[in-house]
C-alpha cells in the first residue's frame, strides 16, 4: 500500500521514541512511503531549527529518507481545497503518488478526512486501522 507521511510525523519519528517512531519503522518495512521535495525540505529544516539536531545527523536522515522512500513530484492541487496553503504539497504528493493514506498530525489536513478518495488520518487512527486490517486478514 502507498502512503504519505506528513513532515510532522517524520520529525516526531526522529525526535522521540514513541508512536510516530514505531509507525515510521512499520510503514517503511511494510508499505511504500511516498515523499516529495517539499516534504523533505520541511523535515530537514525543522530537524535543524526546531529539534536542533546536528547538521551531519540531518544530512544522514535526509539521505536515508531519499533512499528508503519513493520520491515524486507533487501534483498541482487547487488552493481552495484546504485552509493552509503549506499543506498543498502534501495533498499533491498523495495525489501524484496514488496514495491510499495521508498520515498527519496537522489539524488543517485532518479536518478534510478524505481527498480524492485518499484517507487522511492521524498517526494513532492509522495505527489502529492497520492493526485491525492485519487481524482481519
Amino acid at each position: 500500500m502507498k502512503l504519505v507521511l506528513d513532515s510532522n510525523v517524520i520529525i516526531a519519528a526522529f525526535a522521540t521514541r514513541g508512536l510516530c517512531s514505531s509507525l515510521f519503522e512499520y510503514c517503511l518495512e511494510s508499505h511504500e512511503v511516498v515523499l516529495s521535495e517539499p516534504i523533505i525540505l520541511e523535515v530537514t529544516r525543522n530537524l535543524r531549527e526546531k529539534i536542533k539536531l546536528p547538521r551531519n545527523t540531518v544530512i544522514q536522515i535526509e539521505s536515508y529518507l531519499r533512499s528508503a522512500c519513493t520520491m515524486i513530484a507533487p501534483a498541482k492541487v487547487d488552493s481552495s481545497i484546504c485552509r493552509d496553503r503549506s499543506d498543498l504539497p502534501i495533498l499533491g504528493t498523495a495525489k501524484a503518488g496514488k496514495a491510499k493514506y495521508i498520515v498527519s498530525g496537522d489539524k488543517d489536513l485532518l479536518i478534510l478526512k478524505k481527498y480524492l478518495g485518499i484517507a487522511i488520518m492521524d498517526p494513532r487512527a492509522f495505527w489502529q486501522a492497520v492493526k485491525s486490517e492485519k487481524t482481519t486478514s
